[in-house]
């Protein structure tokens, strides 16, 4: 990569960290202006366009960007699993440190899965379905699940931990670690249901098929 592509790719890094860091519990994406983000990035607002089209291809790729680093952080997490022993805690403990590491791109994440744009709504919905097709492998692989169970359990743990995420936002260091065992307890729970949801299944199919066979 010659020189001038070393220092154009470095802006648009910048562009994006000053865009995330203009973020705040009060400012969401659609607040922010392609001129102070050009002016918080030291360039011209016309350079901008060097860059991106508009504000709407930034905000798309900052979505692109905090799904990727989730989940990421998250294969991570079933890394240390193997040395850190708990599944579920130790995917929780790595949640919380994202967003208490990333407030601001866990913020866009969450506004913009259910905001005025359209193409921002899609661009999370998909970012937070590649999180459950993620999660719905690892289980079948751990846990011997069929596809349909273990996407039904990924699904209900994402939307669980998305919803938990939000209210972690706004909480006090003792609060978050009160909502972090509560939530470990009610995953606990999901992955218990889940496993004696199948063998009843099991069970029944089997009665099923000895029943058939008088």
């Amino acid at each position: 990569m010659g020189i001038r592509a070393q220092q154009k790719e470095k802006t648009r890094r910048t562009l994006i960290d000053t865009a995330f860091s203009q973020l705040s519990a009060d400012r969401s994406f659609s607040s922010l202006s392609l001129r102070e983000v050009s002016r918080g990035a030291g360039i011209a607002p016309t350079s901008f366009y060097r860059h991106f089209k508009d504000m709407d291809e930034l905000g798309l790729t900052m979505v692109d960007e905090g799904g990727l680093l989730l989940r990421q952080l998250m294969r991570q997490a079933r890394q240390r699993i193997a040395t850190e022993g708990s599944v579920v805690r130790t995917s929780v403990e790595t949640f919380m440190e994202f967003i208490e590491s990333n407030p601001n791109v866990f913020r866009l994440l969450l506004r913009e899965r259910s905001g005025t744009s359209a193409a921002f709504r899609v661009a999370v919905a998909r970012e937070i379905q590649n999180f459950v097709a993620e999660l719905t492998e690892y289980f079948e692989v751990k846990n011997g699940l069929t596809h349909e169970a273990a996407y039904n359990q990924a699904e209900a743990c994402v939307t669980l931990v998305f919803s938990s995420g939000a209210e972690v936002l706004d909480l006090e260091t003792r609060a978050r670690s009160e909502l972090s065992e509560r939530l470990v307890t009610q995953l606990l729970m999901i992955a218990k249901g889940a496993y004696w949801y199948c063998k009843e299944r099991e069970c029944n199919a089997l009665k099923d098929t000895l029943s058939s066979g008088r």
